[in-house]
């Protein structure tokens, strides 16, 4: 066994881990921050997508111990109590899910892809930003809607920062 340490959500977190130990595992399993999805175990559908240290990363593809020192946020960290992230809310005014099982990973993609493209983006830089995340049960249009709505509603917001601490 490993021991690892890092921030999750703002709260610094440590446990020991198998060196094979997949963030994914230890979000869910050691954490219990179920959130975060599996899907795939090859980093194909995006189900997992969390935040470290302001990036987009699926987390069925690093290993715990490689996060170390790091700042994760998962959506469970997104919320301010009963305040929805501006994408949150977006997605819920929007119809952006169905079964919700892409959900928590679409959202983070979505805050990620704000963070690196801005405001105002367009539906097919949406589309082609989302390839990765895959949903089974839409066509996408509610989601690229939500998106774009949930990019417009984040200008100005503070954004992971402020909703990690």
């Amino acid at each position: 066994m490993a021991s690892v340490s890092m921030t999750i959500n703002g709260k610094a977190v440590r446990g020991n881990v198998d060196p094979r130990t997949l963030l994914v595992e230890f979000l869910r399993e050691h954490q219990r921050l179920t959130g975060t999805h599996v899907g795939c175990d090859t980093s194909q559908c995006g189900a997992c997508t969390i935040h470290m240290d302001g990036k987009s990363v699926k987390s069925c593809s690093v290993l715990a111990l490689q996060c170390e020192g790091a700042n994760i946020t998962t959506i469970e960290g997104l919320a301010k109590g009963e305040d929805l992230h501006p994408m949150q809310a977006a997605f819920r005014e929007h119809h952006g899910l169905q079964c919700g099982f892409c959900t928590p990973g679409m959202i983070m993609a979505a805050i990620d892809i704000v963070n690196r493209k801005g405001n105002d983006l367009e539906e097919h830089t949406i589309r082609e930003e989302l390839e990765g995340n895959i949903c089974r049960c839409t066509g996408y249009h509610n989601i690229v809607k939500s998106i774009a709505a949930g990019a417009k509603a984040m200008r100005g917001h503070a954004g992971l920062q402020q909703a990690a601490e």
